[in-house]
């Protein structure tokens, strides 16, 4: 699997639909898409999955609306459940002379929700659609689960992975999610963290926590177990250390606001932002860790009342 910052050939979204997943905050959802696929449309295209042509006309309106490239903009109808696209879509894969394929793990919507059956019938559809290799390896994996280097580390947590709380794979020990990593992931070894942040629907996605910035370089946020940055370093990375803004709770629940939740494009980086003290320093790390890419913040606040943000949201699709 590639890193995130190799060349896309595209990013995949699924334009918002499921009101229940923002309850009562809604409204202002569609326009925030609107704004990160304007930002996306200008670096690569945005391929978009949408439930009926009903909602692509909606979605192009506000996409004309806010300035969007529709130049570079694909809808293709499909329907899903939700539009968290990082988890239930296909995790793009290469082999040595370049050529690309798709893994399509089993989704079963965080082995907490019963509506998962469009979701996990989506990296079928790309596969056709794409006209390229679909391998299945027959474990359940979310991509937020996973951060990759590109030559062959991978992270992820034990609470996520082989914990009996939402357990994705209860049949399976430690040694054989690390197989299966290896052998349709390319994962030469995997690095465990122990838990994910507070507030995390998912039960702990490493992509709230700790993400490569390069094939050396974790950022970790603040909020981690003291061992993560010890095993970080024990597997030869260097760790730079990413505040976390301050709790962010709507209707009583505490929300899992991270600015590791970030995207990387081609020549850019869409970092989430909470209208918290620490958004300037947590904008500041990203810029100093892609100096080669310009690091853009999404104001994430209503976003993340759906309980994910900017890379949820997000599948590169590598060029």
């Amino acid at each position: 699997m590639p890193a995130e910052w190799e060349p896309h050939e595209a990013t995949w979204l699924a334009w918002p639909h499921n009101r229940e997943d923002w309850p009562g905050r809604f409204a202002p959802i569609p326009w925030v898409y609107g704004e990160i696929v304007r930002k996306l449309a200008r670096v690569e295209r945005v391929r978009i999955l949408v439930q009926t042509a009903a909602l692509e006309k909606q979605a192009r309106r506000i996409l004309e609306k806010v300035g969007a490239n529709l130049d570079a903009v694909e809808f293709f109808q499909c329907e899903t459940d939700r539009v968290w696209t990082r988890d239930y879509g296909p995790l793009f894969v290469k082999n040595v002379p370049g050529e690309t394929a798709l893994t399509a793990w089993r989704f079963n919507a965080w082995a907490k929700y019963d509506d998962w059956q469009r979701d996990a019938r989506v990296p079928a559809f790309l596969g056709k659609r794409l006209k390229l290799p679909v391998f299945t390896p027959g474990m359940v994996l979310e991509g937020g689960s996973i951060d990759v280097n590109g030559q062959g580390l991978l992270l992820t947590t034990e609470e996520c992975l082989l914990s009996g709380v939402q357990a994705r794979n209860p049949e399976l020990r430690r040694e054989e999610v690390e197989r299966r990593l290896g052998d349709f992931l390319g994962a030469a070894r995997v690095v465990w963290l122990k838990q994910g942040i507070a507030g995390d629907d998912t039960h702990g996605h490493i992509d709230d926590l700790a993400r490569f910035v390069n094939a050396q370089t974790v950022v970790l946020c603040d909020e981690s177990h003291p061992a993560d940055a010890v095993t970080l370093r024990k597997a030869g990375l260097k760790v730079v250390k990413l505040p976390m803004p301050g709790p962010l709770w709507f209707d009583g629940r505490q929300l899992p606001a991270s600015y590791a939740n970030f995207y990387v494009a081609n020549g850019l980086v869409l970092a989430p932002t909470f209208n918290d003290a620490n958004d300037r320093a947590a904008l500041t790390i990203l810029a100093k860790q892609f100096p080669d890419r310009e690091v853009v913040g999404i104001n994430c606040t209503e976003l993340i009342w759906g309980l994910g943000a900017l890379h949820c949201m997000t599948q590169q699709q590598p060029a």
